[in-house]
């Protein structure tokens, strides 16, 4: 039996009435999306999908940290503000 890993599950045909309905009617909670009592995906708002995004990016992250202090590569000082400059340029070229 596959385990559905949200309190609130819908089909797809009741997704495909009003899927804004169904979304908020979750109170911003995970909803399993079901086609033949099975689950084929989940739904989350926005917020919660970038929050999400940007943990695994936060963990790759550190697995990244953590590979190259284990494998002794040096280090390299930088300024925060430095870094934060680089940004704000990347930023402003689209990058």
């Amino acid at each position: 039996m596959q385990s559905i890993l949200a309190d609130v599950a819908v089909s797809v045909s009741e997704l495909k009435k009003n899927p804004s309905a169904v979304l908020s009617s979750a109170g911003g909670a995970p909803v399993a999306v079901l086609n033949h009592n099975r689950v084929m995906g989940y739904m989350v708002p926005a917020d919660v999908f970038e929050a999400m995004m940007e943990r695994l990016d936060d963990l790759e992250l550190i697995r990244v940290a953590r590979e190259r202090i284990e494998a002794n590569e040096p280090t390299v000082r930088v300024a925060l503000e430095d870094l934060i400059a680089e940004a704000e340029r990347d930023t402003e070229h689209g990058r």
